[in-house]
């Protein structure tokens, strides 16, 4: 593949020029998304940025990077395979930051934080012995580089962590994958079930009323993606007693409704998107690696397979 010219969907060129060296020789054009032309667009052999511009044609392009992990705004453009293009995602330290993310909310809970803030108000001395999290079970659903990251962090505390993907496919530091099919079969005896599931075809609206029946007083945290969940059914697994609190850093209408029934709940944490914000250093970091190993033939570890959505 032989690049020439960079659309940058963004005014970013001052960032990029602090990794562009003598040794690039591609021509670049920074345009804020809004203001992206079918000009821009017919003179680019590759696009950068968040999200796809308007009047955004594949047939002119031969490789597309997304500054951010998931990709499902881009699928939603056919025509990937039709004409060849690639694409590629970022990959950064979005596994870190989910994994810390998660990591402060189970120990928030764990350590009775908010129960001692209570007593504190009433100053009451309660002792309230914490849990340790070796003594937690935990299913990751989506056991790719972040949720590996997610099953990395936990098993350092020897908690057990078991994985749930498509293929099941065994992975490291999960004591256990299956298939979505059979989560049914550990979904009962886990503490806490934590998605950072792409949406897909595949995982819209995955989390339903038939998979909530299998939590057994159970967290739940999101960090995936909002559509990959029914909300009626989460609401109604929350006054079952099948989920007893959720964590959801995505929903799916962001920014969350005034009107949702998910603002008032106290069983229910909202924050808005953000267990993994892209370090736009990082993320033009990664496109240059890519740009590099482009140029090169090598092989390109971040590159989204458009059939499975990530």
């Amino acid at each position: 593949m032989k690049i020439n010219n960079i659309l940058v969907a963004g005014l970013y060129e001052e960032i990029f020029q602090k990794h562009i060296s003598q040794t690039i020789c591609q021509n670049f054009r920074f345009v804020a998304i809004d203001e992206i032309t079918e000009v821009d667009l017919e003179w680019a052999d590759a696009y950068v940025g968040s999200a796809p511009a308007s009047h955004f044609d594949l047939s002119k392009l031969q490789w597309v990077h997304s500054f951010n992990a998931g990709v499902n705004n881009y699928l939603a453009i056919d025509g990937w395979k039709k004409n060849n293009v690639v694409l590629t995602r970022t990959i950064c330290t979005f596994g870190q930051r989910i994994s810390e993310y998660c990591l402060s909310y189970i120990l928030r809970d764990l350590q009775h934080q908010k129960y001692f803030e209570e007593l504190q108000e009433e100053k009451k001395w309660v002792r309230n012995p914490p849990v340790m999290l070796k003594d937690q079970a935990i299913v990751v659903f989506g056991t790719g580089e972040i949720g590996q990251e997610v099953a990395r962090s936990f098993s350092f505390f020897g908690t057990n962590v078991y994985g749930v993907s498509q293929s099941g496919a065994q992975k490291e530091y999960f004591q256990k994958v299956v298939t979505t099919t059979s989560a049914a079969t550990i979904l009962p005896e886990a503490d806490w079930v934590i998605s950072t599931l792409p949406l897909t075809n595949e995982t819209k609206g995955l989390f339903n009323s038939e998979l909530f029946s299998h939590f057994n007083d159970a967290a739940f945290i999101n960090v995936g993606r909002g559509a990959t969940v029914d909300e009626g059914a989460l609401i109604a697994a929350l006054n079952n007693g099948k989920i007893r609190k959720a964590v959801l850093d995505v929903v799916t209408i962001e920014p969350l409704p005034d009107g949702s029934p998910l603002w008032v709940r106290e069983d229910v944490t909202i924050t808005p998107h953000i267990s993994a914000i892209t370090d736009l250093d990082e993320a033009v970091t990664c496109f240059f690696d890519t740009l590099k190993k482009i140029e090169q033939n090598e092989a390109l570890l971040n590159k989204v397979d458009v059939s499975k959505g990530y």
